[in-house]
C-alpha cells in the first residue's frame, strides 16, 4: 500500500501540505526523543530555537530521514529519484522564544527547477498553544516565489520575511501534530510560526528532499549569500537516498 491515498494526494495538490494518516512507530518516536536529548548534550546546545544542518553535524540523523514511512510518501510527491539536501532542528523552549516569520522556503534555495518538499516531524506534542507550524493553504498553487524583506531582528529566526502585500487572504491553518506524526509541505507554500511562550517545549525536526532531476546550484547559493545575507548552502552535502541523479549535475556525497 502507498502511504498517501488518493484523498491525501488531492489534499496536497489543493492545500500544498498533507499530514499522512500513518506516522512513525512508537519505537521510532522513542529513538527520536533519545537521539534529540543526546544530540543537545553532545553539541552543547542550550538555545535550540533553530539548529540547521543536523545531518552535517551528525550523519546518523540520515537514518531518520530515510525511514520508509516518510520516504515512500515523498516519492509519491516528487518521484522515485530523491536527494536529501537539508535538515534542521526546531526546539522552541516554553518561554522567550522567537517567531518564524511568514515566508516561502524556496525564496533562498538554490535548486533549479525549484521542486522540493519538506517533511516536518513532531517529537513533542505540537499544537497552537506551543507554536505549531502555521500555513496559508493553497498559497503554493501559482508556483510563484514572492518578494521578501530582509529583517535582522533578534525576535525572529529567519531574516527573510514575506512582504505584507503578498500575504494572501486565506485564513492561516495550524498544523497540530502528535509525537511521530509528520507533515509534508510544498516549497512554494507560505508558512511561519508564532513564538512559544506556553511553558511547554515544542521540538520537531525537518528534512528537505529534492527530486534528482533538479540541480543544486552551488554558484547560485554563493550568490544568494552575497545578495540576501542568507545561510550559506554552497557547501551543503547532497545525499542520494533513492534512485539515480537524473540531472547528472549534482555532486553527490558518498559516505566513507
Amino acid at each position: 500500500m502507498q502511504p498517501l491515498n488518493a484523498e491525501e494526494l488531492a489534499r496536497y495538490r489543493e492545500d500544498g501540505i498533507v499530514v499522512p494518516k500513518s506516522g512513525l512507530s512508537r519505537s521510532t518516536v522513542e529513538a527520536l526523543s533519545t537521539k534529540l536529548d543526546n544530540f543537545l548534550v553532545e553539541q552543547k546546545i542550550t538555545d535550540a530555537d533553530y539548529v540547521p544542518d543536523i545531518i552535517e553535524r551528525d550523519p546518523s540523523w540520515l537514518d531518520f530521514a530515510t525511514r520508509p514511512e516518510i520516504l515512500d510518501a515523498v516519492a509519491q510527491l516528487i518521484g522515485e529519484d530523491i536527494i536529501v539536501w537539508g535538515s534542521a532542528l526546531f526546539c522552541k523552549a516554553g518561554k522567550g522564544g522567537k517567531a518564524t516569520p511568514w515566508h516561502q522556503d524556496g525564496h533562498y534555495w538554490p535548486i533549479r527547477p525549484l521542486e522540493t518538499v519538506t517533511a516536518w516531524i513532531a517529537i513533542d506534542n505540537v499544537n497552537a498553544e506551543n507554536s505549531c507550524l502555521r500555513v496559508i493553504p493553497g498559497s503554493h498553487r501559482d508556483r510563484v516565489s514572492y518578494s521578501h524583506d530582509v529583517d535582522h531582528s533578534d525576535a525572529i529566526i529567519l531574516n527573510q520575511v514575506l512582504k505584507p502585500e503578498h500575504l494572501q487572504s486565506a485564513p492561516p491553518r495550524d498544523i497540530e501534530l502528535e509525537p511521530g506524526r509528520f507533515s509534508i509541505h510544498d516549497v512554494y507554500l507560505i508558512h511561519g510560526a508564532n513564538p512559544n511562550n506556553s511553558g511547554k517545549r515544542r521540538a520537531g525536526l525537518v528534512f528537505r528532499y529534492m527530486p534528482a532531476s533538479s540541480h543544486f546550484d552551488r554558484m547560485l547559493a554563493a550568490q544568494q549569500v552575497r545578495d540576501m545575507g542568507v545561510l550559506d548552502l554552497s557547501r551543503r552535502k547532497l545525499h542520494l537516498v533513492r534512485g539515480v541523479d537524473r540531472s547528472g549535475r549534482n555532486d553527490i556525497h558518498r559516505a566513507g
